[in-house]
């Protein structure tokens, strides 16, 4: 009699989960370089015949692969990635990806994040100018030159975050395994003076969030039903 306590109850964890991401979603519709999490439920059946139950999983979250609008604002320490690549940056947690291009040379010479962490060339080394020369070109490769010489180069990965990643600040990712620098790829690459927003959408998120609601509200009130009919036959088996 209590199955459906239970299956009603396994909802409700579960779009608080999917709850938990819009509002981490909605919280970053501003913030450049961020991409958005979705969450992948599945179902998990207990019993066989006509004691089967559905249950739905916890969920596992995913990072959306949809690409944020360009937005140009003419800064040449902007960059924005062309395709499907990774800024890679150093911190105290190691390699962090980001889509974040958001940079700044110091008086040492060293491309740094707005954070202050150093970007990497694709070779995983910290990227460093001669500050005497002012803002680098970058080509569409990501090569970097400073009065028209080659200065060094913008490192762009790829990797996998699959499922249930790990997010570092605001748009970083941390990576699960090794990032692989992307060379000599043409579908991949630079683009100086823009810098890419956030690829979400509040106008879908808040229509999702009114989705979980209803569906919240539904499974309370399933749980309301099966706890009064659990009292009442409880009653009258007492009265027996």
């Amino acid at each position: 009699m209590q199955n459906g306590l239970y299956v009603a109850l396994s909802s409700q964890i579960a779009l608080e989960n999917r709850l938990n991401t819009i509002a981490d979603n909605v919280a970053n519709a501003n913030t450049v370089g961020f991409r958005a999490t979705g969450v992948k439920f599945e179902d998990l059946v207990h019993g066989t015949g006509e004691k089967a139950m559905d249950f739905v999983t916890q969920g596992n979250t995913y990072l959306s692969t949809e690409t944020g609008p360009l937005r140009q604002t003419e800064n040449p320490y902007d960059f924005a990635i062309r395709g499907d690549g990774w800024f890679g940056i150093s911190t105290p947690a190691g390699t962090i990806m980001t889509r974040d291009g958001r940079f700044t040379m110091l008086e040492t010479g060293a491309l740094v994040t707005v954070e202050g962490y150093p970007v990497l060339d694709a070779g995983g080394a910290a990227i460093v100018l001669d500050p005497r020369e002012g803002a680098p070109t970058a080509g569409a490769d990501g090569t970097l030159r400073q009065n028209g010489q080659l200065a060094g180069a913008i490192g762009l990965f790829e990797f996998d975050p699959g499922p249930n990643f790990t997010r570092y600040g605001n748009s970083g990712v941390v990576p699960d395994t090794p990032p692989q620098p992307l060379v000599d790829r043409s579908d991949v690459g630079v683009v100086q003076g823009f810098v890419e927003d956030s690829n979400v959408n509040p106008v879908k998120e808040m229509t999702r969030l009114i989705m979980v609601q209803r569906a919240f509200d539904n499974a309370a009130a399933l749980i309301r039903e099966s706890e009064a009919s659990y009292s009442d036959a409880i009653k009258t088996l007492g009265s027996r």
